[in-house]
């Protein structure tokens, strides 16, 4: 049960210290990318729901990394957007709660979905003749169906560990959402700093956990790779993978930045940015990257939308 002996609502701090002249500019420049990320991943659901030839494992899980990518970038942006322009930037104690469930839920399904699309790349390249059986239909809808249950799963268990705290401190949270670490701050009692240790410890398994399997994939993937006489088909090989890994390194590295970067005299107006770069910048170049670096769901853009791609 979520509760709070002091506090029924918060002050979202994010960028009301920047210069008001600014704020206009970085609205704009938020909206173009919160609006592109949206149209990007509709755009890569519309072409893989209505290409035929696209209907396979791989796209079946691009399909719904974009699902992923769109409901993780609404749970955030339009709220730090709303507040760009507003003055009254406070926020219920249950909407707050809200806001981090949803987006754990949805950044931690990001992250199975990367895990499984690694798997999926590694049975096809590792084990093509098995591929079929392996990546059935019914399988890969239960490989996702599982994604999406355990990141409920991972954003339910923080969201109650986290509210189930008693908040007594401020209601003052340095952040344009509801941030995990920031909230911490704001907690007291005797049990606030082994949480904290807890949620970090659980959150970074799990991250690193995923990564790890990634990682131990691209391994068989690579040693197969070489394997193969020719080097066209090596390139050929590997250019399948391209887009996945690429996506890969970029989430990572931005959420690296974000959450194990040292502490040091950082302001909080480039805190406030640093954030963004994965809340908002990583989800906009993940449709980009997958348009441009994935030669057969670009052409199938260019087929479908002519005009989108010159």
């Amino acid at each position: 049960m979520l509760s709070s002996l002091t506090v029924s609502e918060f002050i979202l701090i994010g960028f009301s210290n920047f210069p008001q002249k600014l704020l206009p500019t970085f609205f704009l420049l938020y909206l173009l990318m919160y609006l592109f990320t949206l149209l990007g991943n509709l755009l890569i659901m519309g072409t893989i729901w209505r290409e035929h030839s696209l209907h396979t494992p791989m796209y079946l899980f691009l399909c719904a990394l974009s699902i992923s990518e769109i409901l993780f970038t609404v749970a955030v942006t339009p709220r730090m957007l709303a507040d760009m322009l507003s003055t009254h930037r406070s926020i219920t104690f249950v909407a707050c709660a809200s806001q981090m469930f949803f987006s754990f839920t949805f950044g931690f399904t990001h992250s199975f979905l990367l895990m499984i699309m690694g798997y999926d790349r590694y049975v096809a390249i590792c084990h093509p003749l098995r591929y079929n059986v392996l990546m059935s239909t019914r399988d890969c809808a239960r490989l996702v169906s599982w994604c999406w249950a355990g990141g409920s799963v991972m954003g339910m268990m923080v969201t109650l560990i986290v509210f189930h705290l008693t908040f007594c401190r401020s209601n003052k949270i340095y952040h344009f959402a509801c941030h995990v670490l920031a909230l911490l701050k704001l907690a007291c009692g005797k049990e606030t700093a082994s949480v904290t240790m807890g949620v970090i410890l659980v959150c970074v398994t799990a991250l690193m956990g995923c990564l790890f399997l990634i990682f131990l994939s691209y391994v068989f993937i690579v040693a197969a790779i070489l394997r193969i006489p020719s080097t066209e088909g090596r390139h050929k090989t590997f250019s399948t993978c391209v887009s996945h890994l690429t996506i890969v390194v970029v989430h990572y590295s931005f959420a690296s930045i974000i959450y194990l970067k040292p502490k040091g005299p950082h302001s909080m107006d480039s805190n406030t940015l640093l954030a963004t770069t994965y809340t908002v910048f990583t989800p906009f170049l993940s449709p980009i990257i997958f348009s441009l670096r994935n030669k057969e769901l670009k052409i199938a853009i260019q087929r479908i939308y002519p005009h989108f791609i010159e």
